[in-house]
């Protein structure tokens, strides 16, 4: 016996062991009765939490059985068994990896929920996203330089960085929340000074292309925030890696320039567009994926209700800091552009809008759009 304890404190703690003891063997014996199985309900072995397993007696999905457990994928409700694939291959998924003899990066993508907005897709901000993620890792997959936001080692001697100067994107369906995409990407000499880009996505699984885009890239100095030249130096970096296709039929570019609006033809105006901390990038700009956004400030809501943005083409004329205020203006077109007639959206589009994005005080320029919308399916 402990010193100090009597024999009356030792007698309710007695007590209090088997008390506990019987409430434990009872909790046991509930869960035998309740579970067909012995086993826990799920597995703490998996790499990710993407799966969960259940034993085949509690599961309602179907699945391949391994020592009694099925796998049970929390995406979409498919039973797909990323368990069966090696650790390098679930790394290379995540992080993507080349293919056609190392000119084409791959990249791979889940739909989060926070993707997606009220009619349960994600937007054409979200599809820009994936096509920046993509890009910036396949320069960093490339050993250009790993430690950059897309530029070279070259480039970075002489403190140059990319900026977009023009962009199309043509959408034939948007993906949902638990959908799984690939997107493929690459580059071209695009003129004496710069670049081409280009995208194509498609479901993971059904190979379907659900879109496709391409751009044009130029060099800028992060000092002076002039366009410069294209060194030798830098384009004997990039050269081994051009690839001369086209994700979007030369036919099918929409090479036509943006009329530009004015406030005697403008339709739709949304003053005081504020850039936020988190809207600029590390080049001290704001992210190009941010103006699809905002170009739909000035859109009728009625429209977003009822209408699928299936095209978009941007010309950058100017670089937007987070002490900007910007206005942005929309007003619909009917004049026809050449984009209209291709084949991959492969009907005219219901509507046309011309955008602008200025600065409101000295209504500067910065982004003038061309937007295509075709009416939703379950809209007469």
């Amino acid at each position: 016996m402990i010193s100090g304890m009597t024999s009356s404190m030792v007698a309710p703690i007695n007590m209090g062991k088997q008390l506990l003891g019987n409430w434990c063997s009872a909790k046991k014996r509930i869960v035998e009765i309740n579970s067909p199985c012995n086993s826990t309900c799920y597995n703490t072995n998996r790499r990710f939490s993407l799966l969960v397993s259940a034993c085949s007696h509690c599961s309602p999905v179907g699945g391949n059985t391994r020592k009694g457990l099925k796998d049970v994928p929390l995406i979409n409700g498919r039973a797909r068994k990323l368990g069966n694939e090696s650790t390098e291959d679930f790394a290379t998924f995540l992080r993507g990896r080349f293919v056609e003899d190392r000119f084409v990066y791959r990249q791979n993508f889940f739909v989060r929920s926070y993707e997606t907005g009220p009619d349960k897709t994600i937007s054409m901000e979200t599809l820009t996203n994936f096509l920046q993620e993509t890009a910036l890792n396949h320069v960093r997959s490339c050993g250009l330089n790993e430690n950059s936001f897309g530029t070279t080692y070259e480039m970075d001697l002489r403190k140059l960085i990319w900026v977009v100067t023009r962009m199309q994107v043509q959408v034939q369906r948007y993906s949902k929340w638990g959908d799984e995409i690939e997107v493929e990407t690459w580059i071209d000499v695009g003129g004496k000074n710069g670049t081409r880009r280009d995208w194509i996505i498609r479901d993971r699984y059904t190979k379907e292309i659900i879109a496709k885009a391409t751009s044009k890239w130029a060099i800028m100095n992060r000092e002076t925030r002039r366009l410069s030249k294209m060194h030798e130096e830098v384009r004997q970096e990039l050269a081994p890696f051009y690839f001369n296709r086209f994700a979007i039929a030369a036919e099918e570019i929409d090479h036509q320039k943006i009329q530009k609006l004015t406030d005697s033809t403008v339709e739709g105006f949304r003053f005081g567009v504020i850039p936020g901390w988190y809207d600029m990038d590390v080049n001290q700009h704001v992210n190009n994926a941010k103006y699809t956004r905002w170009i739909s400030e000035s859109v009728p809501r009625k429209m977003l209700e009822d209408y699928t943005m299936t095209s978009m083409t941007l010309e950058f004329r100017r670089e937007c800091t987070q002490s900007d205020i910007l206005e942005s203006m929309t007003s619909a077109s009917s004049k026809v552009i050449g984009a209209s007639n291709n084949k991959y959206v492969s009907k005219k589009p219901h509507l046309q809008y011309i955008h602008l994005l200025r600065l409101q005080d000295n209504k500067t320029e910065l982004v003038r759009a061309r937007t295509e919308w075709h009416l939703k399916l379950n809209h007469n």
